[in-house]
């Protein structure tokens, strides 16, 4: 396993790759409504990170063809946008995203509802975000006090989930390591017992990744070679941020806050280094 470590100042350029990916998601948020197509969406997020002066991380990435991924409903992960897939009333969507800022990468992901969306399957949503943030505050404090291994975030987010209610973990899709490339050791489960695998120190960089179902977890690939669906066809919610550790906490890059509405103090007290450039 080679774990990259970043200096200060490559974290601050994640930090200006991460807003570049917080701000294209937040306008797709926006646009998201019955009879928008997942292609529009597609055509939101390009235009927001070349405006930006950054490039689509996935565009191209083992000839993936979008810039985002756009899973619906029954779509885990990794479902590519088309104008032949139209939003629906009720639709729950996730909306995955990376932008390549000068060589370095922020990724990150969020699930929205469509018009008036089943409450239970806003639940599913936020089930999938406490957990996502469980992970990461675990990661802060594992690092804070130099304790921390990487299968403390998975046991986090298992443990969050469980807690919740019956829902799915999806097994073999997760969180992994990020930095100069999209994709990175380590490989971030989502669930696992806590106290094993790397320490979590500074200069890491990982994404944080949880993918939950309405129904069982077993999922599988379709013949385009990326799209990921339930088997039984239950209702998936997928959601992601990119965090690194620094010396004195941790920074949410693609948050537009660094994460600290969700982590209080865990979150460094300084702005990355060069992230306002």
């Amino acid at each position: 396993m080679e774990i990259e470590l970043k200096t200060p100042e490559e974290i601050g350029h994640m930090r200006r790759a991460g807003l570049v990916v917080a701000d294209a998601l937040a306008r797709m948020r926006a646009a998201v409504a019955p009879g928008v197509s997942t292609a529009d969406l597609d055509r939101i997020a390009e235009e927001t990170i070349r405006a930006a002066g950054a490039v689509p991380s996935f565009k191209g990435y083992h000839g993936y063809p979008a810039s985002i991924c756009s899973s619906v409903n029954d779509q885990v992960v990794h479902a590519i946008p088309s104008p032949r897939q139209v939003l629906r009333e009720g639709d729950l969507i996730s909306i995955d995203c990376g932008a390549d800022l000068d060589g370095w990468h922020g990724d990150a992901a969020i699930t929205v509802g469509v018009g008036a969306v089943d409450p239970d399957l806003l639940r599913l949503v936020r089930v999938a975000e406490d957990a996502m943030w469980a992970g990461i505050a675990a990661a802060a404090r594992g690092a804070r006090s130099g304790k921390g291994r990487l299968t403390d975030i998975s046991f986090a987010i298992q443990s969050t989930i469980r807690k919740a209610g019956r829902y799915g973990i999806v097994e073999g899709y997760g969180g992994h390591g990020i930095g100069s490339a999209m994709h990175q050791d380590p490989f971030v489960q989502n669930s696992g017992r806590p106290g094993k695998g790397p320490m979590l120190r500074p200069g890491m960089a990982l994404a944080i990744e949880p993918m939950i179902t309405k129904g069982k977890p077993k999922v599988a690939e379709l013949d385009d070679g990326w799209t990921v669906v339930t088997v039984d066809g239950s209702v998936a919610a997928h959601v992601e941020h990119t965090m690194a550790f620094c010396d004195d906490g941790v920074w949410v890059t693609t948050a537009h806050d660094g994460g600290r509405a969700h982590l209080g103090d865990l979150v460094t007290a300084r702005e990355p280094v060069g992230a306002s450039e």
